[in-house]
This record gives C-alpha cells, structure tokens and sequence, in this order.
C-alpha cells in the first residue's frame, strides 16, 4: 500500500519539475542587470537594441563596431542622441 503513494507522488514531482522547467526556456533571452558608466561616442557604436519587456529593468543596448554589447540607461540624453541618430541612419 505505501509503495503506490510513493510511485504516485515521484510522478507529480516529476511532471510539477518539468512545467517548471519549461515555463523558464520562454524568458527574455537577454537582460541587462548593470549598466554601463560614463559615454560613449557615437563613431564606436553600430546598431542598438531596446530589452525585452519582460526584463525588470528598460535598457537600450548597444553594439560597438568591435561587436560588443553594452548596456545603457535608455533615459539618458547622450543615449536618446544616439538613438535618434541610427534611426535616420537606417531610414
């Protein structure tokens, strides 16, 4: 009689772990947890990226013409300026 409750609560743990398990394989794929300090000037940067919604914190990120990704603070005005910028260069 014990062994039936046993086999029967291996199978929910089992089944409870792998919901778990898959819920967390549909999260954001990158999120920034610091950010970067200080500017950087327009010339070094190629192409940014806004963060996944899903992130606790907003952030744009960037990447350099050495294909590094720096993360910034999106309301920062030298970042805006930047951002401005790469929208009319890809229109």
């Amino acid at each position: 009689m014990r062994a039936p409750h046993v086999l029967l609560l291996c199978v929910l743990g089992a089944a409870l772990l792998s919901s778990v398990l898959c819920n967390n394989a549909l999260g954001p794929s990158a999120c920034c947890f610091r950010f970067y300090k200080g500017d950087r000037p327009k010339a070094r940067i190629s192409s940014y990226q806004l963060t996944d919604p899903r992130c606790l914190k907003k952030a744009v990120v960037f990447t350099t013409k050495r294909s590094r990704d720096i993360c910034v603070h999106p309301k920062l005005l030298w970042v805006q300026r930047i951002v401005k910028q790469l929208d009319k260069e890809s229109l």
